[in-house]
């Protein structure tokens, strides 16, 4: 190889990438398998902005005001980059997510230190993207890919697995089908997709034999995963993990996010015969009155959802349930919200997460009359979140006196500490004695935290 080639390829493999993370733990496998891809095309990771020679905003399209939030980081970027090129040293910005999705040629014309956008289907072409972008043109590739991008991702590396701990996420299905009213994905991630049960299982084998103990598999519509076999036949999800729970050295199995309509009776029948299928279940109705759901097109009734989590518990009896609520959805009265409040108190949940209705650009719900007061929107979510913080702290309270097993992940923050995960994905805070990081030990629950439990050794 030539002097200047040689130069150059050693300048390649010095290259690192920044990504910043927004929004659901789908975007964190993605900015992980976006890191992969990089990695070989010569790209090292870093933790440090400053350090980086690429920079990536994986962005999340869910929440409100996202794209403005995303611009106000590209304005801080810019400095960045100016600061950068004063020094005779190369940055080049890019935007992933679904932002670039929603927004594609619009950021690079608001946005002068972006250099490239990339949408959340076409990461397998994001090296040759860069490359593009490095050379001095704008590079927007929002289009839909063809092609099975996980097909053409690199494998992740066992050292760079080992190095992201013990837990790890799995895609497993990716967009919506659904197209609940206040909802952008489907417009950002496009239609469901499932990848094969090869494709899964070969994923999840390569996390095992890296030190992997707990894979939680991911989807906008997790168990709407309809998948091809091995046969050519067509999987559901419960035969996935059924599948799953085979592999040696797999210790836990997790699934999110969930559709009520979407849980047959299959998937159910594993949370029963499963031991490896954590009794956590997060399962979203956003609301408990009928004349609302309606409205969101979420397409079950308040009872249809209660008769299902009856089903759920008869099969897993230990099992918790998580949710996600909105508040405030146009139309949504006083009555409406009380009737929410009840299926809250009926249900009992573990942990929810809650939200004010804000209109997503392009979702019907935007275009919709009898928008709510912000400070009704205030006021509801108080007394929602209020009710959900007692049931927690009920169910919290309820495993003090319990043994159960513990996954250790990593150190805790004072020493002699380490920090484990419960079958019901609270952190678990023991003392280092019990255990290395990856083993599976039986504690017993001393006491409550804020957000998580404090045990000691069985």
């Amino acid at each position: 190889m030539p002097a200047g080639e040689a130069a150059a390829a050693g300048a390649d493999a010095a290259r690192k990438v920044f990504i910043k993370t927004y929004g659901c733990q789908m975007n964190v496998y993605d900015s992980q398998r976006m890191n992969d891809a990089l990695a070989a095309d010569g790209y090292s990771a870093t933790e440090t902005i400053e350090d980086a020679d690429l920079v990536l905003l994986n962005t999340c399209h869910i929440r409100e005001k996202a794209a403005e939030k995303v611009y106000s980081e590209l304005g801080r970027l810019n400095k960045l980059k100016a600061e950068r090129a004063a020094r005779g040293r190369e940055m080049v910005v890019g935007v992933t997510g679904c932002v670039a999705q929603a927004e594609g040629r619009e950021i690079i014309r608001r946005s002068a230190a972006v250099d490239l956008v990339v949408g959340p289907q076409t990461y397998h072409r994001l090296p040759e993207v860069v490359r593009k972008a490095r050379g001095g043109h704008k590079v927007v590739e929002t289009e839909y890919a063809l092609e099975d991008k996980f097909e053409h991702l690199p494998a992740p590396r066992k050292a760079e697995v080992a190095r992201r701990g013990v837990t790890a996420f799995l895609t497993v299905q990716e967009g919506c089908d659904k197209f609940c009213t206040f909802c952008v994905v489907p417009y950002t991630r496009g239609s469901e997709v499932s990848r094969s049960v090869a494709q899964i299982v070969a994923e999840a084998e390569r996390l095992a034999e890296a030190g992997v103990r707990e894979v939680t598999l991911l989807g906008q519509n997790v168990n709407a995963w309809h998948g091809e076999g091995p046969d050519g036949s067509e999987w559901g999800l419960g035969r996935l993990l059924y599948r799953l729970a085979e592999i040696p050295g797999l210790a836990r199995l997790r699934y999110t996010t969930s559709h009520p309509r979407d849980m047959d009776d299959e998937l159910i029948a594993a949370h029963r015969d499963l031991a490896v299928l954590m009794p956590y279940l997060h399962l979203p109705v956003q609301s408990g009155s009928d004349r609302i759901l309606k409205a969101m097109n979420r397409k079950h009734t308040a009872k249809d959802y209660l008769r299902l989590i009856d089903r759920i518990r008869a099969a897993r009896p230990d099992i918790a349930m998580s949710g996600d609520f909105i508040v405030g959805f146009p139309g949504e009265t006083d009555a409406d919200f009380e009737a929410t409040l009840a299926i809250i108190r009926a249900t009992n949940y573990a942990s929810a997460y809650s939200f004010k209705y804000s209109p997503r650009p392009g979702t019907p719900g935007a275009e919709m009359g009898g928008h709510v007061e912000e400070k009704v929107k205030d006021e509801r979510l108080q007394r929602l979140q209020a009710l959900i913080t007692e049931q927690q702290h009920v169910f919290a309270n309820g495993l003090v006196g319990r043994t159960m097993s513990t996954l250790i992940e990593k150190p805790g923050r004072e020493p002699g500490q380490v920090v484990g995960r419960s079958p019901w994905l609270q952190p678990v805070i023991v003392d280092e004695k019990a255990g290395e990081i990856g083993d599976i030990v039986d504690v017993r629950i001393t006491k409550t935290g804020t957000n998580s439990l404090f045990a000691e050794t069985v």
